[in-house]
């Protein structure tokens, strides 16, 4: 990470693929106002003038024509399929630019390893995308959990399932996502599990009966153990809707917590009344929370909410989900340095 340094604010900004999420970017950085785009990739033009002609910045086809043209950048959005994010983060990397890059940060491990490697080997910082560590829900069920507010923790659950026609959809391709649900949506899942309980000793994945006519699974059921020995499952799905508040629930030894789209609350052990702890999911809030983060770790004024070794533990995690699906068995993790949660 660069040392800390004054910088002339905005800090100027790239946008790496305009699709549907880079318009959610967009109120993102605005609300941020950290960052001023000036310049948007995309390989469609007219989606590339759409983000960028309000900025009034640089339109370019594809990532080689922008870094030609000299336009001085200080960081990037990659927001763009799985398959392209290596190239591109390591492109902008080798160019002294510092690199945001959406979930998931790669279709593999080894790719992963490498786009670290590159951010090393230039001093730059590499960030995955994970917008619910900066959900204010999520980080204060943190807070909670970190403070033993629910003793010792035994089951985590989690549920992101919601009909979605994926048919036309590159999320779908395997060779574009590098899998279906389970590396689209689960990516999520594994980051908010291995936040709120620390690393993942093991997962089993088993894949549903497909409903839509996809070549990647559309519904998943992953089970995992945590190294802290908390259990837990989470239902992904493209082509089932669960009918749910809630996205986390959290039972422990001293009560349960649920963390929800419009409120999150807890339960104590003896308690007749729920407690609220928050008011719901925000999703252009939370980008715009975890650009400010990105913004004040690349200027080295803190250390970024989600590291480079949660983005790889993320990759690893999903890697082998998906080993264990075709293998129809457990499969371990390494082992990494634990995340104890005792209660006071």
């Amino acid at each position: 990470m660069a040392e800390a340094r004054r910088h002339p604010s905005p800090l100027a900004l790239a946008i790496v693929g305009c699709g549907g999420i880079a318009k959610a970017y967009d109120l993102a950085v605005e609300r941020d106002g950290g960052f001023g785009v000036v310049a948007t990739v995309d390989r469609d033009p007219a989606r590339a003038d759409a983000i960028g002609a309000p900025h009034q910045a640089h339109i370019a086809a594809d990532l080689d024509a922008l870094l030609a043209t000299g336009v001085h950048v200080d960081a990037a959005l990659v927001l763009t399929p799985p398959d392209t994010h290596e190239a591109l983060s390591c492109s902008l990397l080798a160019h002294g630019i510092h690199v945001l890059c959406e979930k998931p940060l790669a279709p593999t491990t080894a790719a992963a390893e490498r786009m670290m490697a590159c951010a090393s080997a230039h001093s730059r910082l590499l960030m995955m995308g994970s917008k619910f560590r900066y959900t204010p829900d999520v980080a204060r069920a943190r807070e909670l959990l970190d403070r033993g507010l629910l003793g010792q923790i035994a089951l985590f659950e989690n549920t992101f399932c919601t009909r979605v026609d994926m048919t036309q959809r590159w999320n779908s391709v395997r060779h574009v996502a590098g899998g279906g649900v389970l590396i689209d949506n689960g990516c999520h899942s594994v980051d908010i599990a291995r936040f709120l309980l620390g690393p993942i000793a093991r997962v089993q994945a088993l894949f549903g009966k497909p409903i839509q006519k996809l070549e990647v699974e559309d519904t998943v059921r992953l089970m995992f153990e945590s190294q802290s020995g908390a259990m837990g499952s989470i239902d992904l799905s493209w082509s089932l809707h669960k009918e749910d508040a809630c996205y986390v629930r959290l039972y422990g030894s001293r009560g349960t917590m649920e963390i929800g789209w419009r409120q999150s609350r807890y339960k104590l052990e003896g308690e007749s009344a729920w407690t609220e702890f928050g008011s719901g999911y925000d999703k252009i809030a939370a980008f715009a929370a975890q650009l400010t983060d990105f913004r004040e770790s690349l200027l080295g004024r803190k250390t970024p909410v989600i590291s480079e070794q949660d983005a790889l533990a993320s990759v690893q995690v999903l890697d082998a989900a998906y080993r264990s699906a075709r293998e129809q068995k457990w499969h371990e993790l390494q082992p990494s340095a634990p995340h104890h949660r005792t209660a006071p």
